[in-house]
């Protein structure tokens, strides 16, 4: 199972026989982040406003192995408001950040989070209806990238895509096909008289 530190006021209220967690999530659109949060108001959290979406904001279980294995999430989105909607049709989302966080309110605290889960938008389901919307978000662990093949070539071109101006390869291409005598000068003479001197006979 993976570990990770609790944020301050969650340390200091875990022991509270009244603890409020909330649970928090951020989505990063090319446009701009979307942040929600469990809540019903606006929450202003490190300068950052994040939208209250009360019970209309659902997470799925985030499961931890003992094994380095890859698990998604789900986020549910319920009555959502149209421009929120708008956003989903619109903007492209696979591949974009998200962060699931968890955060506790605390007397004399500011509240603040703990991330639980990091990966990248996958897949999006919207059901529209005639007064309100509902989105589906399958959210891909990071460890997906481990899944994914690295494909790279010893090339003066890769190179200089990843590196403008290396020519570290550049001499890759020319020895190819080059044929290197290996063991010998390439002089069959000097190679005979080598090897009948050392070796008592001839190549």
């Amino acid at each position: 199972m993976g570990t990770r530190d609790l944020s301050t006021v969650a340390d200091v209220s875990i022991d509270d026989e009244v603890v409020k967690p909330f649970f928090a999530v951020e989505m990063l659109f090319d446009s701009g982040a979307l942040r929600l949060w469990t809540g019903t108001y606006q929450l202003d959290l490190a300068s950052v406003a994040w939208t209250g979406t009360g019970a209309l904001l659902g997470i799925s279980a985030i499961e931890e192995t003992a094994e380095i294995a890859v698990r998604g999430a789900t986020l549910t989105m319920s009555g959502l408001p149209e421009e929120i909607v708008a956003l989903a049709l619109q903007e492209p989302y696979q591949g974009r950040a998200c962060s699931i966080y968890l955060g506790m309110f605390a007397e004399g605290y500011s509240p603040d989070l703990t991330e639980l889960f990091s990966g990248y938008m996958d897949e999006m389901n919207i059901d529209e209806g005639d007064e309100s919307s509902a989105i589906e978000l399958k959210i891909e662990n990071k460890l997906v990238d481990l899944e994914r093949p690295r494909v790279m070539r010893y090339t003066t071109a890769y190179q200089e895509s990843r590196h403008p101006g290396d020519k570290f390869f550049s001499h890759v291409e020319d020895i190819q096909d080059k044929v290197i005598p290996w063991g010998t000068s390439g002089n069959s003479q000097l190679d005979a008289a080598f090897y009948n001197t050392f070796f008592g006979g001839v190549l």
